[in-house]
Parts: C-alpha cells; sequence; structure tokens
C-alpha cells in the first residue's frame, strides 16, 4: 500500500485523503510542509507560534479535503496556500496585534536616493527587514506584494476600509526604504 501510494499522482492522492487515508495524507504534507511553514513565516515572525498555525492550516486541509475539487496540477497547493494565509491572518486577529491605531499616515517624501540598494542585499536580509514590521504593515505588505491582492480584496479580508489597507501598505513601504538605506 506505501509503495503504490508514494507512485500515485496527485488527484489520486486527494482521492485518498479524502478517504482518510493516512499514508496519503503523510505523502501530501510532506510535499508541501516547507514551502506552507515558508508562508506562515511571513505572516507570523515567532517560528513556535508558526508552526502552530501551520498545523491547524494542515488540519483544516484534511478536515474540509471533501470539499476540495482537483483541477489540475497546482490546484492542490493553491487551496492549501488560501487555508494558511487564513490561519495566520486568524492567529494575528487573536492577538489583536494586526493593526496600528492612531492617525492616519501622512504622505511620506518620495526621493530616488537607494533606488539600487536592493541590488546589495540578499534575500534573507529582506525578510528579516520585512519580518520586523508590526504585524498589521508585514500582513497587509505580504497579501499586496506576495498575495497579489488588491486593497478592496484585503480591506474585505481584513475588515478595514481600503484607505486603511492603502496607509498601512504606504507606512510598510516607507519602513522598508529606510530599513534598505540604512543598510547601504
Amino acid at each position: 500500500m506505501i509503495g503504490d501510494a508514494l507512485n500515485m499522482d496527485e488527484a489520486s492522492l486527494v482521492n485518498c485523503c479524502k478517504d482518510n487515508n493516512p499514508v496519503a495524507q503523510k505523502i501530501l504534507y510532506n510535499k508541501y510542509v516547507e514551502p506552507m511553514m515558508i508562508l506562515c513565516l511571513r505572516y507570523v515572525v515567532n517560528q513556535e507560534d508558526a508552526k502552530e498555525v501551520l498545523m491547524d492550516g494542515f488540519f483544516n486541509f484534511y478536515k474540509n479535503i471533501s470539499s476540495f475539487t482537483y483541477q489540475g496540477e497546482g490546484s492542490v497547493k493553491a487551496w492549501l496556500k488560501k487555508i494558511v494565509v487564513n490561519q495566520c491572518l486568524m492567529h494575528l486577529r487573536k492577538r489583536r496585534s494586526l493593526f496600528i491605531t492612531g492617525k492616519d499616515v501622512g504622505d511620506f517624501e518620495n526621493t530616488d536616493n537607494g533606488e539600487n540598494a536592493l541590488d546589495y542585499l540578499n534575500a534573507k536580509e529582506i525578510m528579516n527587514m520585512i519580518h520586523s514590521l508590526p504585524d498589521g504593515y508585514r500582513t497587509i505588505f505580504n497579501l499586496y506584494f506576495f498575495e497579489g491582492m488588491n486593497h478592496r480584496v484585503i480591506g474585505e479580508m481584513l475588515d478595514i476600509s481600503e484607505n486603511t489597507s492603502k496607509s498601512q501598505l504606504h507606512r510598510a513601504r516607507a519602513i522598508l526604504k529606510e530599513k534598505i538605506l540604512q543598510a547601504n
């Protein structure tokens, strides 16, 4: 049975998971655990919290897999990614630290200094800078740049106004720009 499961295509693995087959579940888990952990760490900086969010995401994935319709290569990963992002957002909401309150963020001066500063930083340095953002800024930055969502969708998803999403992204970019300039 295990040897057969190892040779199954993804659609067959999904069908076996729908039948609660633990071998198929483990194979899909092993296939996606690393990219989903990286995804979690973009939103939830604390490693232990990220692991917990990841496990909750996989739990919900398997719990709801009966409602999943396989639509070809990449559909499992896309569905799992959506579940994991939602788990990350729920975790941040529970902590009540998603958004910084206070005055609206004003306009920031847009300078051309350091436009090529990113050329001198590696991916780990850039991710550390993103991780250092406050939760709300980091969340909106991730949803906008990594998930490709627009401000209307982000606002609906997070139950905030479109303008709040825009101002938080604007502030996140200003902070990152300042950190990049300081790094060079």
